[in-house]
């Protein structure tokens, strides 16, 4: 890319924030604004010396800016934000973040992971697995990782792993994010109907991952999940073959799987065992994500059998997605990203396979539009299978009535057969689980969302109260 200062308005975005660093490792000065910025954004923008401005004003760009490049977010538009609108009346050079991507990984081989759910996951341990293996890969995470140290990093080893979303590009660029990353290959996580807002049917939602995979080069890998509801009916409607892997099925698949605090499995292609391998990760859907990592690494013949089971072993996986949250408790606590219904019934399964004696109490967030639409209701018959109890904590709400209220949800959720509790505030969540948890309890937080803290002050509660 030419030039050699750019300005990012919505850096506070974890896809701004990725992107804003791999400009920085490339040689790029790198400024930003945002409204707020929270944790863990806000950790890691210290953390890389970024300077940033808040809030919006159309000073916060630089005069000498080469690059703009403006985030998603609905208030990023020149009509009711004043640094937007001045960027566009800049005439400077006016980019999204996916085209910046696109731009960086033209040079490289780019491997682009996507689907509905698993892709934070599948990216990390893929760039995880060959920074290990010592081929020193660039990568672009669409989350923040244990493993690898950070999201971003431009390396020198000519493979790039990107973690690729379906929603569209920007606020004037309705293609999806992944269609602008150039794959030469394309590992496809499971399936399932999503953001209904912007892919009113199964159909809409498909039509991209089609887009995508044509893309593909004919020497290229495709690579791609059977466990989504909607993975099969993809698979069988593609023109070209593709490597299929699952947990139970698929060209690569597990076998003799021992579940514990460390879980065991083999890796196998066919009858083939290609490697015994272990995980601290939590549930089958993250089996499912190594099996996948590795139906890709070895059909490049990228990584050995031993390179990857010692980094697979090393994995410590993504914050929020199912990482526990404190030592110091007799309680497991564990927070789960609570985006989608797949993701929730994904962690909810989990947390139950590895601790099956205890009584689930679930802290969840409605917080997306996918939840809090009145067409989700149905989801609610059984998302919460499994738990014990479930507090819900109130949605931000736009006013539609398209709407579920917390009522709405709270009255299901109870006639579906959970018990249910629904909360106004963080300090009514906090009371609600420091008064309704018992000693053989486990609890699961889930939302995409801050949560008023809790991530952060139910693990202290049940540190004091429940010390280990």
């Amino acid at each position: 890319m030419d030039g050699n200062k750019a300005h990012f308005i919505g850096i506070g975005g974890v896809g701004m924030a990725a992107t804003a660093k791999l400009l920085k490792d490339a040689g790029w000065e790198v400024t930003g604004s945002d409204e707020e910025v929270y944790p863990p954004i806000s950790d890691f923008l210290a953390t890389e010396g970024f300077i940033y401005q808040t809030p919006y004003k159309a000073e916060n760009i630089p005069p000498d800016a080469d690059l703009i490049v403006i985030g998603k977010n609905a208030k990023l538009i020149p009509e009711t934000n004043a640094e937007v609108k001045a960027a566009y009346q800049s005439g400077k050079r006016i980019r999204s973040f996916p085209e910046v991507l696109g731009e960086l990984s033209a040079q490289q081989q780019a491997v682009v992971v996507a689907g509905s759910y698993g892709k934070s996951t599948s990216t990390a341990l893929m760039a995880h697995v060959l920074q290990e293996s010592g081929l020193d890969p660039s990568y672009f995470i669409g989350a923040i990782p244990y493993t690898p140290a950070a999201n971003a990093h431009m390396g020198k080893g000519g493979v790039f792993v990107l973690e690729g979303d379906e929603y569209p590009a920007s606020n004037t660029d309705p293609r999806s994010k992944f269609l602008l990353m150039r794959p030469a290959h394309v590992l496809i996580t499971p399936l399932a109907h999503d953001h209904f807002n912007i892919f009113p049917t199964p159909e809409d939602y498909l039509k991209p991952f089609s887009e995508l995979a044509a893309l593909v080069p004919q020497d290229g890998a495709l690579v791609i999940s059977t466990a989504g509801s909607l993975s099969k009916q993809f698979i069988a409607s593609l023109a070209r073959a593709a490597i299929t892997y699952g947990v139970h099925e698929g060209d690569f698949h597990a076998a003799d799987i021992a579940w514990g605090e460390t879980t065991a499995f083999s890796l196998m292609r066919g009858s083939e065992k290609i490697a015994e391998l272990t995980t601290n990760l939590l549930g089958e859907h993250n089996i499912e994500n190594i099996v996948g990592v590795g139906a890709f690494l070895f059909t490049r013949a990228l990584v050995t059998p031993e390179q990857l089971r010692n980094a697979v072993a090393s994995f410590r996986g993504i914050r929020r997605r199912l990482d526990k949250k404190s030592d110091r408790t007799s309680i497991p606590v564990y927070e789960g990203f609570g985006s989608s219904y797949d993701k929730l019934k994904s962690a909810i399964a989990a947390m139950k396979l590895h601790f099956p004696d205890r009584r689930l109490v679930v802290v969840f967030e409605p917080n997306t539009i996918a939840w809090r639409s009145r067409a989700a209701l149905a989801q609610y018959d059984d998302a919460f299978r499994g738990a014990g109890k479930a507090i819900i904590f109130n949605p931000p709400h736009d006013g539609k009535a398209t709407e579920l209220s917390l009522e709405d949800i709270v009255a299901h959720v109870q006639s579906a057969g959970t018990e249910t509790v629904g909360v106004d505030s963080a300090e009514m969540a906090l009371s609600a689980v420091a008064n309704g948890l018992n000693d053989d309890d486990a609890v699961l937080i889930s939302s995409s969302g801050a949560m008023g803290g809790l991530p952060e002050s139910i693990p202290a509660l049940l540190e004091k109260k429940f010390p280990a």
